[in-house]
């Protein structure tokens, strides 16, 4: 059914107070992410400060030759992949396992207790998070004058790569796993108390009422937190290890985000080398997000699309 625009203006009017809060959103994505768009044709063009973004020239492909050929990218590329799918296999059934744990508790001032403590971490920046992580784990920090003081060895988790990728996902756990669970609670919320009733009744111990009513409920919920995951793989965390790492855990810890940063403001690679590694990224989290969809929906779930 067509709708006429004298039509959709009256609709409009009719809603107007409904759109006025939908304003400042889509003025802000308007603003910072659909106008900055021309800023792409920067991968394909050799940037010159005097002809600006539009009247510089054309390069055949240059920056992408350029790219594909640096070794650096491929590292930072290959962590990014793997911290991602760390994320994925380590990080993102934690906030399920403890929705299930606190919906487990009957009182409700400590279930309160307990999301609190579990959420606030997420309300603390990375800088603050960071400065607490290296001020306990540095060379001086509180964990090695400890150690020191026992007679054992300095732990050196802030420079070996693998220790450090650890420290990743760990840190990460800790500041966002409570906040994740807040959706999946929501989900929780919502079922009838009748059906864990009628599963009592019926001999149904507590494993078996989360397995046949309160995962069905969330699952989902989970599906579709999953897929927008997978297509966030090329975002590894730039926030949280740009804080934290340091020169001796780049082989490891050093993911797209961050040597796009360094290519542009210490090594001076050019905007449109460091433009094409956004551009390439942004490819690759496009067809994931629609490839985890495509297979939710094969999976029976409904998915995003």
């Amino acid at each position: 059914m067509k709708v006429s625009a004298a039509n959709l203006l009256k609709r409009m009017y009719a809603h107007k107070y409904v759109y006025l809060l939908v304003l400042p959103l889509a003025a802000f994505y308007i603003i910072f992410s659909y106008i900055p768009m021309y800023g792409i044709s920067l991968a394909f063009k050799t940037f010159n400060y005097s002809l600006g973004i539009t009247g510089s020239p054309w390069n055949n492909f240059q920056n992408f030759k350029e790219v594909l050929t640096e070794p650096l990218f491929f590292r930072a590329f290959r962590n990014t992949c793997l911290i991602s799918l760390g994320r994925l296999v380590i990080e993102f059934p934690i906030p399920i396992v403890l929705a299930l744990l606190l919906n487990e508790i009957s009182k409700y001032r400590l279930k309160r207790i307990y999301q609190t403590i579990f959420t606030f971490p997420h309300f603390l920046s990375w800088v603050i998070m960071s400065g607490i992580l290296i001020n306990m784990l540095s060379d001086r920090g509180v964990v090695n004058q400890i150690l020191e003081a026992m007679g054992k060895d300095k732990n050196r988790i802030l420079m070996e790569p693998v220790n450090f990728v650890a420290l990743v996902f760990g840190s990460n756990i800790w500041k966002e796993a409570g906040w994740s669970t807040i959706l999946y609670l929501a989900s929780i919320a919502g079922i009838n108390p009748e059906l864990y009733e009628a599963a009592t009744v019926d001999g149904a111990n507590r494993w078996q009422q989360v397995w046949v009513i309160t995962w069905p409920t969330i699952q989902n919920t989970a599906l579709i937190l999953l897929i927008l995951a997978v297509g966030n793989t090329m975002n590894g965390g730039f926030d949280q290890i740009f804080n934290m790492y340091n020169p001796t855990v780049f082989k490891y810890g050093d993911i797209i985000d961050t040597y796009v940063y360094r290519s542009a403001f210490r090594d001076s690679t050019g905007f449109g080398f460091t433009t094409t590694v956004g551009f390439m990224k942004s490819i690759v989290n496009f067809a994931l997000l629609f490839g985890a969809n495509k297979v939710v929906r094969l999976m029976g779930s409904e998915g995003l699309l």
